[in-house]
């Protein structure tokens, strides 16, 4: 009897041993069925997309112009701060107009004394005409008051030469604006002597709306223009880049040179940027950015979506059963923005856009299309690459 209960115990605590060992099997299974990995795809197409080429280039003004004491003197006042923002015309110095005024004063004073002159040599000659005509009176007095006549006539134009001269350089004792632009620092002080034999440089101006931009595309670069451009003067845009934002500034392309760089096989070209707040100054370098056109098709990815192996670039498509498929492609245009394939898409194809580091051939997904949120044509409105003139 004893025996038996032994056996019988074995026996259950083996059973037990295997159900529990069942168990743990069949659970260990149940943790290895991995859910499908959720993803963003979006359905690429062929398609006219706008082409944009982008260069460095550099920023100067469109106007710099040096202001300066035209007339000697003492500088008696500034009216501008430095670095403010002037308009054309605007009053910016005053230099002391003391010797000026006496200037005109005396040149008045000597024309109204010429004029009353005249009026006297004219009424001679009004009265001695008559007389000499009836023999009256000798002729030689009459040409001499008509001699007298002409003297005070010419002293009459010049007195008032000299005071316009005398006027000019008066005005020239307050220093206005040529141009509206943003003025530099004053370069001399209140009661220091100016314009002493040379025209002493008080302050420049730099006109910074609109802007210049120059930038030099390859001889290659400029065929493709000539080529494909929409507009002679395209569409253009630079870009500053720094640390929390990139700034843009809108513009268009008004100017290129009439030869080649021979030294670095380029064109010397100028796009004329609106600059109303003064926020990019002469001298910045920037990203300039030239529209070509938007009529021609091309299937286009965002760039991120593209690895690299030993066989050369390749994408995950949306395969069937809803398995990532890994396809190799060939790229051609690009930018920061999009790539265009050459080989290995085609319409419909659904591109995966996120998740990238987690994929791999064949494995199970369940994707979301995102083409209005993450296609190429929503990339370019977000980021303001579809140019007005486009169509």
């Amino acid at each position: 009897m004893h025996s038996s209960t032994k056996i019988l115990n074995s026996f259950l605590i083996s059973a037990a041993l295997l159900f529990t060992a069942c168990n743990e099997k069949e659970q260990t299974q149940v943790k290895k069925v991995t859910p499908p990995l959720s993803i963003n795809a979006i359905t690429v197409k062929k398609e006219p997309v706008p082409i944009w080429k982008q260069y460095t280039g550099t920023t100067k003004a469109k106007s710099d112009q040096a202001v300066r004491a035209r007339v000697s003197g003492i500088l008696e006042a500034v009216y501008f701060e430095d670095g403010a923002s002037v308009k054309k015309g605007q009053k910016l110095f005053k230099i002391e107009q003391t010797e000026y005024k006496a200037a005109l004063d005396e040149a008045v004073a000597n024309k109204q004394k010429s004029e009353a002159s005249y009026q006297r040599a004219t009424a001679d000659v009004n009265r001695y005409k008559p007389l000499v005509k009836e023999g009256l009176a000798p002729k030689a007095t009459l040409d001499q008051y008509q001699a007298e006549q002409a003297r005070y006539k010419a002293a009459i134009a010049s007195a008032q030469a000299k005071i316009k001269i005398a006027k000019l350089n008066l005005s020239y004792t307050i220093i206005k604006a040529p141009i509206s632009g943003r003025v530099s620092a004053n370069l001399v002080d209140v009661g220091n002597l100016v314009g002493q034999g040379e025209s002493t440089i008080l302050t420049t101006i730099m006109s910074i709306d609109p802007i210049y931009a120059y930038f030099s595309p390859s001889q290659k670069d400029i065929l493709i223009f000539q080529k494909y451009s929409k507009k002679e003067n395209p569409d253009a845009f630079v870009e500053v880049k720094g640390h929390l934002e990139t700034l843009r500034f809108n513009g268009t392309v008004d100017f290129k040179n009439n030869q080649v760089d021979q030294s670095t096989s380029t064109i010397s070209m100028r796009a004329t940027i609106k600059n109303p707040d003064a926020k990019l100054l002469p001298g910045t370098f920037v990203y300039v950015n030239v529209f070509i056109n938007d009529e021609i098709p091309f299937t286009m990815i965002p760039p991120e979506v593209i690895f690299t192996d030993q066989l050369g670039q390749y994408i995950y498509i949306v395969g069937e059963d809803n398995k990532a498929k890994k396809v190799g492609i060939k790229t051609g245009y690009e930018t920061k923005d999009y790539v265009s394939v050459k080989e290995g898409l085609k319409d419909g194809d659904r591109v995966i856009v996120s998740a990238l580091a987690k994929l791999r051939n064949g494995l199970n997904i369940k994707a979301t299309d995102t083409t209005d949120k993450d296609g190429i044509q929503a990339i370019l409105k977000k980021k303001n690459l579809i140019p007005q003139t486009s169509k």
